[in-house]
């Protein structure tokens, strides 16, 4: 968040420097409210670019094993360009690499999701996926496992069969 706050204040002295330098050029016939307008311009230009660029600098960087599995699309009215073109504003990751099964429960998975946000911190949470019965679990209040690797006191919810994290976690 620092470094593209730097960036969009240097953004905005470059473009201020462009304009000078085309005061200068015309031989100072520029009114002058052009190097404020054109520092303006270029800081939300780069605050829009680094909007956009997000989502893919920050999939770039995932590790071996962890795959993108649903984006957020985000519009907004005080944003009028995401209108035209949404943006990707959240997107969960399922870290397939470690993914996890039973010998005696061969249909369930377990496996960690990954839930990034532009500016918020990332957070993650197991799940139980039961690929047989289209459901899961977030393990994170009160399951247990048995001894015979069943779960006890899981929350089961329902999943469409289409759903791309149970596709991405069952491999269906």
């Amino acid at each position: 968040m620092f470094i593209e706050l730097i960036a969009t204040v240097f953004a905005g002295i470059a473009c201020a420097g462009v304009a000078m330098l085309l005061n200068i050029v015309t031989g100072r016939r520029l009114p002058k409210w052009v190097m404020p307008v054109a520092a303006g311009l270029g800081m939300i230009a780069m605050t829009i670019y680094n909007e956009y660029t997000w989502f893919d600098r920050t999939s770039d960087q995932l590790p071996q094993g962890i795959a993108v599995a649903t984006t957020v699309q985000e519009q907004s009215w005080f944003r009028p360009w995401t209108q035209l073109l949404p943006y990707t504003k959240r997107f969960v990751a399922v870290d397939t690499g470690t993914a996890r099964t039973h010998e005696n429960l061969p249909d369930q998975r377990l496996a960690d999701l990954y839930f990034f946000g532009r500016w918020s911190p990332v957070n993650q949470a197991p799940m139980l996926f039961d690929c047989a019965g289209a459901r899961s679990a977030l393990l994170i209040d009160g399951a247990e496992f048995a001894a015979d690797g069943t779960i006890v006191n899981a929350d089961w919810q329902p999943m469409a069969e289409n759903d791309p994290i149970l596709k991405l976690v069952c491999g269906t």
